[in-house]
Formats: C-alpha cells, sequence, structure tokens
C-alpha cells in the first residue's frame, strides 16, 4: 500500500477518535492520553514522508507503529473499564489494527529496500 493510503487512513483515525472523545464525560487525563497517542500516528507517518533517508524514515514508521500499540492499549482500557460501549470502540480498534499491518508491512519494505 502507498504512503498515501496511510497518511489517509491515520487522519480518518485520528479525526474518529477526536469525535468519539467529546462524547465521552469525565477521565480527562485517560481520554488525552488515548487522544495524544491516536493522533500521535498520524504525525509520524507524516513526517516520515520527510525524513532524512531511509533509517530516518524507518525510525518515524516505528514510533507511529509504537503510538498504534499504545492506542489499542486505551481502546481496550476505555472498554474494559466500561467507560466506552464495546460497539461504539471496535471500529476504531479495527481501524487501529489496520493501521498497524500497513505499518509493519511498510517498515518492513523499506528496510528490505535498504539491503
Amino acid at each position: 500500500m502507498g504512503q498515501n493510503k496511510l497518511i489517509d487512513e491515520s487522519t480518518d483515525f485520528a479525526v474518529k477518535v477526536l469525535k468519539m472523545c467529546d462524547k465521552v464525560k469525565g477521565h480527562y487525563s485517560l481520554i488525552n492520553q488515548f487522544e495524544r497517542s491516536a493522533t500521535s500516528i498520524g504525525a509520524n507517518i507524516r513526517e516520515a514522508n520527510y525524513a532524512h533517508g531511509t533509517a530516518d524514515f524507518v525510525s518515524k514508521l516505528q514510533i507511529a507503529l509504537k503510538e498504534c500499540f499504545e492506542t489499542e492499549y486505551w481502546i481496550e482500557l476505555l472498554v474494559k473499564s466500561e467507560i466506552t460501549e464495546k460497539e461504539l470502540m471496535e471500529d476504531l480498534y479495527c481501524q487501529c489494527r489496520t493501521i498497524r499491518r500497513i505499518l509493519i508491512a511498510s517498515i518492513n519494505t523499506a528496510k528490505e529496500n535498504q539491503k
């Protein structure tokens, strides 16, 4: 998949997260962490497009990948603690996993091309 698809997916995901977070009352520190990790994914993907070489490109995508894993944690915590409804979060969780898989494939491809 191309970088534009990854940028579009991560931006769409961030917008959905922000809209969902507006609906949650209370638990501000938890919601803040969730918003920060979710929006950081796309920010790092965009930064990768202006990397100074392949190593920097891979590094930025790896940071985005870490943020994906963190975001999945916050989604799981929000659901298990019953702060949000599972049905509300299923789409976000699936989209985050999709972005994670694309990131892993992109990182692996970039590393292979570097050899």
